[in-house]
């Protein structure tokens, strides 16, 4: 079992910027997919990013692309969500996942972090 923990959340108005981190311990996951998803009060979880545990393959949501960037850290137990050009809408709490399939289904993913709230201002 992979154990993961997000942090980086916060309150940033409209057009600021934030970085999520997600570390992980437990199982090696060199092999894992880890994948952002979001969700906010009344709606699915949505999927943000991707990316397989060598970086060199990352993936987006429509809703990221040109905004966010997924990253890996040098240790490999750490994953980075870095958002720019934050808006309204992208508040939500965002959960850090790690599945073995490269895809965009929560469905797919079979640990997650406890969350991280964002909230942007208008």
């Amino acid at each position: 079992q992979v154990q993961l923990v997000e942090s980086g959340g916060g309150l940033v108005q409209a057009g600021g910027s934030l970085r999520l981190s997600c570390a992980a311990s437990g199982r090696t996951i060199s092999s894992y997919i880890m994948g952002w998803f979001r969700q906010a009060p009344g709606k699915e979880r949505e999927f943000v990013a991707g990316i397989n545990w060598s970086g060199d393959r990352t993936y987006y949501g429509d809703s990221a692309k040109g905004r966010f960037t997924v990253s890996r850290g040098n240790a490999k137990n750490t994953v980075y969500l870095q958002m720019n050009s934050l808006k309204p809408e992208d508040t939500a709490v965002y959960y850090c996942a790690a599945g073995r399939v490269l895809t965009t289904s929560p469905s797919h993913f079979g640990s997650w972090g406890q969350g991280t709230q964002v909230t942007v201002s208008s």
